[in-house]
C-alpha cells in the first residue's frame, strides 16, 4: 500500500492540557464547527467524556457518528491500533470518510507517547502526520500547577499552540503573569485566551509545518525562531530561582549555522545528544542545509525520538542558513554546541542567541 505524500498525509492534532483545563468544553465547541464535520475523534473513554451531542449513528461499540457528522471513537487500547484501524476501514468504507484526526489526551498525559507512535510506527508515520500539539492552560489554577507538576510543565513545552482558558474568571493582571510564565517556557507557541470555553476550530487546525489550505510548507510560522529569540528578555515574573518551580529550569533558544552540514554527520550529532540528553530535551525543531542539496530538510525530534526527516523542494526564504530551535530543561546550550563541534567540527554562530 503506498505511503502518502508528507503534505498530503491526514493531519493530527493532539489536544492536551493538565487537569481541569477544560478540554472537554473546548471539545464540544469544536465539534459544532463545520470545519470538524469531517474530523475523525478520539478520546480516551466515552464514559469520562460529557459528550453533550446526540449520537446518531452507532457503527460499532467503538465507533459513532456524532450529528455534526464528526466520527468520534474511544481509545481503549493502543493508540496505534486505533489509528491503524480507522484508516483501514475508511479505505474499505466502512465508516464515513475522515480528512483530519483530533485526539484528546487524559489531564496527566505526557504528549511525549503520543507523538513517539505517530513517528515511530511505519504503517502511521507513512499515512498520518502531526498537525500539532495544542495546549489547554487553565489560567485560573496555572501558576500552581506549573510549580507543582511537570506533567503541566511538558504538555506546554511540547506545544504548537497553547489555549488559555477561563480567562473570563481572572484578571488581566493574572493572565499577564501566566502569559509571562509560558512565553519563558515555550515562547514559539502562539497564545489564544479564551473566554467561557468558546473555540473554533481555526484556533486548533493547522498549527504544523504545512499550511491546511494549501498543502504548502509554512516554514516562518512553525518553526517560530523570531518569537524565541525576542523571548530572551522576558519578565521571570520574580519566581525564576525558586527551586520549587517545575518549570525554572525549562528553557528555549535557538542555533544557526553558516556552512551545510554532511548530513551524516548531523544526524550523528544529533543522535548523540538526544540519546544522552533527551530526558532534558523536550523538543526540537529546524531546517538543515545539507551538502548538495537544494533546499533544507525538515528535523524534528521529541526527548529520544528524531522524526524521519523530510526534505523540501527549496528553502522558504533568502535565509538559506541551518536553524534549530530548542527547548530544554536542565540543559546548557555549551553542551548542545559541543556536540555539534565535536562530531561535525561546525560551532553555531555566536549572534543569534
Amino acid at each position: 500500500m503506498p505511503a502518502l505524500e508528507p503534505a498530503r498525509a491526514i493531519p493530527v492534532t493532539v489536544l492536551t492540557g493538565f487537569l481541569g483545563a477544560g478540554k472537554t468544553t473546548l471539545l464540544n465547541h469544536l465539534l459544532r464547527q463545520p470545519q470538524m464535520a469531517d474530523a475523525a475523534v478520539l478520546i480516551n473513554e466515552f464514559g469520562d467524556v460529557a459528550i453533550d451531542h446526540h449520537l446518531v449513528d452507532k457503527l460499532d461499540d467503538k465507533v459513532v457518528v456524532l450529528d455534526s457528522g464528526c466520527l468520534c471513537c474511544s481509545v481503549r487500547g493502543e493508540l496505534a491500533n486505533s489509528l491503524r484501524g480507522l484508516f483501514m476501514r475508511r479505505l474499505r468504507r466502512e465508516i464515513p470518510a475522515f480528512s483530519r484526526v483530533l485526539i484528546e489526551t487524559t489531564g496527566l498525559a505526557d504528549p511525549a507517547p503520543v507523538l513517539y507512535t505517530l513517528l515511530g510506527d511505519f504503517f502511521i508515520a507513512e499515512r498520518f502526520r502531526i498537525d500539532g500539539v495544542v495546549t489547554a492552560v487553565d489560567v485560573t489554577h496555572a501558576n500552581r500547577q506549573l510549580t507543582r507538576h511537570f506533567e503541566a510543565v511538558r504538555q506546554v513545552a511540547m506545544a504548537d499552540r497553547l489555549l488559555l482558558t477561563k480567562c473570563d474568571l481572572a484578571t488581566p493582571g493574572e493572565i499577564a503573569v501566566v502569559v509571562r510564565r509560558l512565553t519563558r517556557t515555550n515562547p514559539g507557541a502562539p497564545q489564544i485566551e479564551l473566554r467561557h470555553g468558546v473555540i473554533t476550530a481555526d484556533q486548533v487546525m493547522g498549527c504544523g509545518l504545512y499550511d491546511p489550505a494549501g498543502k504548502t510548507a509554512d516554514v516562518r510560522r512553525w518553526l517560530a525562531e523570531e518569537r524565541v529569540v525576542a523571548a530572551r528578555g522576558v519578565a521571570h515574573d520574580g519566581q525564576a530561582h525558586d527551586p520549587n518551580r517545575h518549570d525554572a529550569l525549562v528553557h528555549a533558544f535557538v542555533l544557526h549555522f553558516t556552512q551545510p552540514f554532511a548530513w551524516p554527520e548531523f544526524t550523528e550529532a544529533i543522535d548523540v545528544l538526544l540519546a544522552t540528553c533527551g530526558d532534558r530535551i523536550l523538543r526540537v525543531k529546524g531546517l538543515v542545509a545539507v551538502d548538495g542539496e537544494s533546499g533544507p530538510r525538515v528535523v524534528q525530534c521529541v526527548q529520544h525520538m528524531r522524526y524521519p526527516a523530510s526534505s523540501l523542494p527549496d528553502w522558504p526564504d533568502a535565509d538559506h542558513r541551518s536553524r534549530l530551535v530548542f527547548i530544554v530543561r536542565a540543559l546548557a546550550r555549551d553542551i548542545v554546541d559541543q556536540a555539534f563541534i565535536m562530531f561535525c567540527d561546525s560551532a553555531p554562530t555566536p549572534d543569534t542567541t
